[in-house]
């Protein structure tokens, strides 16, 4: 019996977890133990994504959010390593680049657990990003690396890891299996939406956490919405900028919905006609479904998005997002196949891990 506990803390970390989960039930020798951080702690932003993804409850949540991201570490470090001892799996499986990332890299190294990083060797190059560095130490701590595309792949070796104590394994993107096995249950929003919509999500906190980045951003997507319907999911730490500034919501042209889960994203991203996001979850949602992007960023971990001319990269200032949209909106785009494997990533992680007990 191989026993593992996988820590999530975010929707992205939710949807991948879920895609695992689901192999781990056929596989009889293996037992999954999964711990909710609290990271993400908004109805619709957590125990929707459970409830209708039909993932079992967490065993644990830690009920850790809202607060600076050494704090809220150094707190889910705290609270993980008495149920780690408790548990003792033979992996701690993690996710992505969030602080509950990090957290359990940390934790299961101190206890000596076998740790796996899925979606691992990303890079933005911004060091300046939390994410980045919460994905480059968990990397380094990790025995067995998940990378969903060669340049991950490349990216590690350049940084010399040391493969004799670390096995670094291209898998392919788990992010894919999810879109192909859910995408026949995408569930309409309650919102009227118009032919030719623009999805929008703006939540990273190097985008609203300055006010003048916040309000070039809107700036544009106001412009953008005098022509075209933008929807935008409002994610609380966005909405909650936005009533410090006075944002003027009852003459915004935007049309704001709640947060909403995986299924009514799902619908809006097979609907869509353009994306605008600094998500880099997003960024491949767009293109596992054949939506053009506009990266509301300055850098992006998905760099072969960009260099196949799906995605563009137009940084937070107001002219230079209406310019990336126009260019984007005119451009006759074909979606390259295969950029992030063949749906299938789960198995090959369920294989991988079961072979290394």
């Amino acid at each position: 019996m191989m026993k593992v506990v996988s820590i999530v803390g975010a929707r992205p970390q939710f949807v991948k977890a879920a895609v695992i989960s689901r192999q781990w039930k056929n596989c009889p020798g293996v037992e999954e133990v999964l711990i909710h951080t609290g990271q993400h702690f908004d109805d619709n932003m957590s125990e929707l994504f459970f409830r209708e993804m039909s993932i079992p409850q967490p065993k644990y949540n830690l009920g850790i959010h809202t607060m600076a991201n050494q704090d809220m570490v150094n707190l889910m470090m705290e609270r993980l390593e008495p149920v780690l001892r408790a548990e003792a799996p033979d992996w701690v499986v993690v996710f992505g680049d969030t602080n509950s990332t990090l957290a359990g890299a940390k934790t299961a190294k101190k206890l000596g657990i076998k740790l796996a990083h899925v979606e691992a060797g990303l890079r933005s190059f911004n060091h300046l990003m939390p994410e980045e560095y919460n994905r480059i130490h968990t990397d380094r701590l990790s025995d067995v690396l998940f990378c969903p595309t060669q340049t991950a792949v490349d990216n590690l070796k350049r940084e010399h890891l040391d493969t004799s104590k670390q096995k670094i394994i291209l898998c392919g993107d788990v992010m894919y299996d999810a879109a192909l096995f859910y995408a026949s249950s995408a569930r309409k929003p309650q919102v009227n939406l118009t032919s030719d919509f623009v999805l929008a999500t703006i939540h990273r906190g190097e985008s609203v956490d300055n006010p003048n980045i916040l309000q070039s951003i809107f700036d544009a997507l106001e412009q953008i919405a005098l022509h075209r319907q933008v929807i935008i999911p409002l994610h609380p730490r966005t909405k909650a900028k936005l009533l410090e500034m006075n944002y003027p919501f009852q003459t915004s042209k935007i049309t704001f919905v709640n947060p909403v889960g995986y299924f009514e994203m799902l619908y809006l991203l097979q609907h869509c006609s353009l994306v605008l996001t600094d998500s880099g979850g997003l960024q491949k949602e767009a293109y596992f479904f054949e939506k053009k992007c506009v990266t509301l960023r300055n850098e992006t971990e998905w760099v072969e998005l960009v260099e196949n001319k799906v995605n563009l990269l137009a940084g937070t200032e107001t002219e230079q997002i209406l310019r990336c949209v126009r260019e984007m909106s005119s451009l006759t785009t074909t979606f390259p196949k295969s950029l992030y494997g063949d749906g299938r990533t789960a198995c090959r992680i369920t294989a991988a891990l079961q072979e290394m007990i």
